[in-house]
C-alpha cells in the first residue's frame, strides 16, 4: 500500500486469493468510495470468527446451517493517534437442537480463541451480539 497519502488512491490487492478495490485516505476518514485498513481487518474478523464458531460447533456434534457474522471496527482518537478502539461482531446462526445458552457460550468461546480476536487483543472492547435463529431438532 506504499504511495497511499491523503486524497489520493490507490489499489488494496491480497496476492494469494486476489482481493482488489478502491482504497484512499477518504475511504478512511470522511465516508469516501472504496474500502480501507480497518474495514479489511472486520472482514477477516467476521470470517475467522465464523470460520472458528463452526469448527467449536463441530466439535460438539453440531453442524450449522448457516453462519452469517459481520463485523465492525471503530475508530477513536487516542494519545497514538487514530486508534481502533472497538470491534463489534454481530452473528446469526441456524444449528438444529442446539439450545440458545450453549449457542451463546460457544460463541463467546469462537470470540476468544478466533485467531483474528488474538491478534487484536490491544484494541480496548471486541464486543460480540450472538442469535441462533433457528434450532431444530434435539441433539
Amino acid at each position: 500500500m506504499a504511495g497511499i497519502v491523503e486524497r489520493r488512491f490507490g489499489p488494496a490487492e491480497a496476492r494469494q486469493r486476489r482481493i482488489e478495490g478502491a482504497y484512499s485516505f477518504p475511504s478512511r476518514f470522511e465516508n469516501g468510495h472504496g474500502t480501507n485498513p480497518e474495514e479489511l481487518i472486520a472482514a477477516a474478523h467476521a470470517g475467522c470468527f465464523s470460520m472458528a464458531l463452526s469448527a467449536i460447533l463441530g466439535r460438539e456434534g453440531y453442524t450449522p446451517a448457516r453462519i452469517h457474522t459481520i463485523a465492525k471496527a471503530h475508530l477513536g482518537a487516542t494519545a497514538a493517534g487514530p486508534t481502533i478502539t472497538r470491534i463489534e461482531l454481530e452473528t446469526e446462526a441456524s444449528v438444529a437442537g442446539l439450545p440458545a445458552g450453549d449457542f451463546e457460550r460457544l460463541a463467546q468461546t469462537a470470540k476468544e480463541s478466533c485467531l483474528v480476536s488474538r491478534a487484536l487483543a490491544g484494541v480496548a472492547a471486541i464486543t460480540l451480539k450472538a442469535r441462533l435463529v433457528e434450532t431444530v431438532a434435539d441433539h
